[in-house]
């Protein structure tokens, strides 16, 4: 029923994954993540399991080709699964069940893996990775948004479309971005809208948070306020109208 990239920027050590699927709110199932542990897609019949005890078991420092071996021979559903993963130091593996509805399969290359079923055809994941590799001078969310949008090109999920999501993490327990299309008839185009509007004010907001290096994050918000108003006139300045569905501010 999805598609997925799970990715490991090797410049950052930042994690990522990208999915789309004819099925509703895949961001609420397929991925899973810890900062500097890994990243998990769990899809086809999904098992949660695979990406909470997935995760439990990078973090006691299993391989990613382990972690597949204990989660598939305790489960008797497996072969109607499919999973791929990424550890933090870019080691990643793929399963994909004998039972999965066709077109099923993995690609794995270095940090990097694309999976699916249901698709199209074999051509929705080789799409998917070629993009990914050959944009490697985009910003990481730039080029998991890019390399899903060629899947789509080539078909994406055979049933048609209706949700996506995008989550990348950092060094930190919580994610750096977080963007979902839950029910839409463009998900991915809703994904580029919300990537465009979180860079609007969130992502900046999102630097200034606290981490375990710096538990004080930024006290003084004046200076974020400043940038992100300077970022605001010169968009006004430019013509260039936002990306936003929200109401205009209002004075606090």
């Amino acid at each position: 029923m999805t598609w997925s990239i799970v990715a490991r920027d090797p410049a950052t050590g930042h994690l990522g994954i990208a999915v789309a699927s004819r099925f509703f709110a895949v961001g609420a199932a397929v991925p899973f993540m810890r900062g500097g542990i890994g990243a998990i897609a769990t899809q086809a019949f999904v098992s949660p399991l695979y990406g909470t005890d997935g995760l439990t078991l990078l973090a006691e420092g299993h391989a990613p080709d382990a972690v597949i071996a204990i989660l598939t021979d305790r489960d008797d559903g497996c072969q109607q699964r499919q999973m791929h993963l990424i550890d933090g130091q870019g080691r990643n593996a793929a399963f994909t069940g004998e039972k999965c509805v066709e077109w099923a399969g993995h690609l794995v290359d270095e940090n990097v893996s694309v999976a699916g079923n249901m698709l199209a055809g074999p051509r929705v994941i080789s799409e998917t990775l070629r993009v990914y590799k050959e944009t490697a001078s985009a910003p990481f969310a730039e080029r998991l948004l890019a390399a899903m949008e060629a899947g789509e090109a080539e078909g994406g999920d055979k049933r048609g479309r209706q949700s996506a999501a995008l989550k990348i993490y950092r060094d930190q327990d919580y994610p750096w971005l977080d963007i979902r299309a839950d029910d839409h008839p463009d998900p991915l185009g809703e994904l580029r809208r919300l990537y465009a509007v979180a860079q609007e004010r969130f992502l900046h907001v999102v630097e200034t948070m606290p981490t375990r290096a710096n538990p004080h994050g930024l006290t003084d918000r004046r200076l974020i306020d400043e940038k992100i108003a300077a970022l605001e006139t010169a968009r006004i300045a430019e013509g260039r109208p936002s990306p936003s569905f929200a109401t205009p501010l209002k004075p606090a």
